[in-house]
This record gives C-alpha cells, sequence and structure tokens, in this order.
C-alpha cells in the first residue's frame, strides 16, 4: 500500500489538477458509474465536533474509497487543526487496498474546486472583486479556486477575528498571491462591491445582509453543513435566480439555509436550477444576463474526494513519492 502524507499531495497536486478531476468525476455520475452511499455523521456535542464517514465508488475508473473526515472547531485552542481526514483507496477489480493518504487537503481542495467549477459556469466573465466572508480552514482553496476561473483583481476578507484574517492575509501573499488584498472589519464592507462571494464559515446566522448583495453577483455557500447552520439568509435565496447544488441529497439533509427555507417560505428544493453533474462538466456558461444572482450550495459528497483521489494516485503511484507499506 502506498501511503502519501498532505505535504506530498500538496506539492505533487494542485488546483489545476483537482478542477479537471472533479468535471472528471461529475460527468461520471451524470453517466451513471458514480455510486456514492450517503455519508454518515457522527455528532459529538460535547466538544462542538462531528465525525463524517463517506464511501464512494467509480464503476468507470474502478476504484472505490472511504474518508473519514473529523471537524472540531475547538481544536485550533490546542493547537490542532480544525478538519482532519483520512481515505483509504481501493481497486474495485481485486478487492486491494493499494493507498492510503491524508484527506484533510483534499476534502480542502475538491472544496475550492468545485466553487471553482461553479464559479466558471455561473459567475460574471468580468467579475473581479472577490468577497471572502470567514478565514478559517476551508477558506484558502475557496480563493484558489477562484483565481484558477477568473481574473480577480482585488479580493476582501472578512473574519469575526480580525487576527485571523490578516494571518490569511498573509499565508495568501507568502503563497504568491499578487491580488491587492484588504481585511475589513464587516461583511457589510465586503458584499456591495463583491462580484463574487465565497462562504466558509460554520455560522449559525447569516453572516451578510441578502439586500446588500449587487446584481450579477455569483455566491459560494460551502461552511455549514448541518441543517442548525445558516450562512446565508433568505433575501438571497428569493434573490438568487438560479441556485445550483454540489448533490442535491446531501444538501436537503444538510444545508440548514435551503432546508429552511423549505419548511418555513414558499421557495422549496424543487426550485434548484441543476446538480453541479448535470452542468458542470461541459462546456456551457449558466448565466443568462449580467443582472443575475447567482447561488452555488456545497455540502460535499464522498465521490468528489474520490475522484481527486484517484487523480493523485495516478500521478503520484510511479513517481517514488510517498511510503509503501505492507499492513
Amino acid at each position: 500500500m502506498l501511503i502519501l502524507s498532505e505535504k506530498e499531495i500538496q506539492q505533487h497536486y494542485k488546483m489545476k489538477d483537482a478542477i479537471a478531476d472533479v468535471k472528471k468525476g461529475l460527468i461520471s455520475k451524470q453517466d451513471g458509474s458514480i455510486t456514492s452511499p450517503h455519508r454518515t455523521v457522527l455528532d459529538i456535542p460535547k466538544y462542538e465536533g462531528s465525525a463524517l464517514y463517506m464511501p464512494s465508488a467509480d464503476l468507470a475508473q474502478e476504484m472505490a474509497a472511504v474518508k473519514v473526515v473529523s471537524i472540531f472547531p475547538q481544536n485550533p485552542k490546542q493547537g490542532k487543526p480544525t478538519t482532519q481526514g483520512v481515505l483509504m483507496l481501493t481497486d474495485a477489480t481485486t478487492g486491494e487496498h493499494v493507498c492510503m493518504m491524508n484527506a484533510s487537503y483534499l476534502t480542502r481542495l475538491r472544496t475550492g474546486a468545485l466553487s471553482g467549477i461553479a464559479t466558471e459556469k455561473l459567475a460574471r466573465p468580468n467579475a473581479s472583486v472577490l468577497g471572502v466572508i470567514g478565514t478559517g480552514g476551508m477558506a484558502f482553496e475557496q480563493v484558489l479556486g477562484m483565481l484558477e476561473v477568473r481574473w480577480i483583481e482585488s479580493i476582501k476578507l472578512f473574519n469575526r477575528t480580525l487576527e485571523k484574517a490578516e494571518q490569511f492575509k498573509g499565508r495568501l501573499k507568502d503563497f504568491g498571491v499578487t491580488q491587492s488584498i484588504e481585511v475589513v472589519e464587516s461583511s457589510e464592507e465586503v458584499v456591495p462591491g463583491a462580484d463574487i462571494i465565497c462562504c466558509a464559515t460554520r455560522s449559525k446566522e447569516p453572516v451578510f445582509d441578502g439586500e446588500l448583495v449587487k446584481p450579477g453577483t455569483h455566491i459560494n455557500g460551502v461552511g455549514s453543513f448541518l441543517p442548525s447552520m445558516r450562512e446565508v439568509d433568505q433575501t438571497t435565496i428569493e434573490r438568487a435566480a438560479k441556485i445550483v447544488v454540489d448533490d442535491l441529497s446531501g444538501v436537503k439533509d444538510e444545508a440548514g439555509e435551503l432546508i429552511h427555507a423549505d419548511q418555513e417560505t414558499d421557495w422549496s428544493f424543487s426550485d434548484v436550477y441543476a446538480e453541479l453533474s448535470e452542468i458542470g462538466g461541459y462546456d456551457l456558461m449558466l448565466r443568462d444576463s449580467d443582472e443575475e444572482i447567482t447561488f452555488f450550495k456545497s455540502v460535499g459528497a464522498a465521490y468528489f474526494d474520490l475522484v481527486v483521489a484517484i487523480g493523485v494516485y495516478q500521478k503520484l503511484k510511479d513517481s517514488g513519492v510517498g511510503v509503501s507499506a505492507e499492513l
């Protein structure tokens, strides 16, 4: 079995790779080649934590995987990461377990790739101002996804703890991001001027006022993944001309803002414009006008992790990277 660390994957597998592999996976999903049972979520209320168990298989590529990811928001107080994960990749022709890899980076990367693909299809071609609300563990790859699909000129960052936003800005600069980056003190300073908004928080209350969203804005919501969480308000949902989701089944169970809208308002899940697999793998734009507000909601699904894991394994299995071990 090949064992790959997060550092090894980061050095050799980039956002561009992930976007290409996720697009392949979206096509496989649409073709019926993906088996992806709904994940099991174990809540650990004492520590505000969750553990997610996610199996999947790609019958076209004849590979299967199970990912285990834990999300413990109190961890930074102990100097530990909020999100931790491992993924085991299995050859679906023999049942041989061929690779064990760190999945924390893969989770962040595939989520950024999903937002990148949705933004590529939904954001205005000339969208150049990026607003980021929440600068925690998932946000960095969200920015990388946006930079991959749009010519971003400036970035505004807001986090409830301004120090973390400043640290995030430094991390972007250290990575080589040359765009203008500004840390602001409220979401009201982010939203009105943004062409693209990325939300990556665990908030139980909406993190911005939907009335402030200007026509033509595209919004990605990737942070909330429990029915109790609501990053985006009802006004935003009502103003959105198109709402696209990564996985409709998962969103119905986990996307708090849409669950609330479905249960408490005239909006319903039948109003979802499309699942990303219906549009993400093909060369087409979905925006009908420069005035439309669009919203992409992502809660994740196991097959997204699977397809990037296959990409990592195929790229690195004969490269000498990693450690080979018998278990």
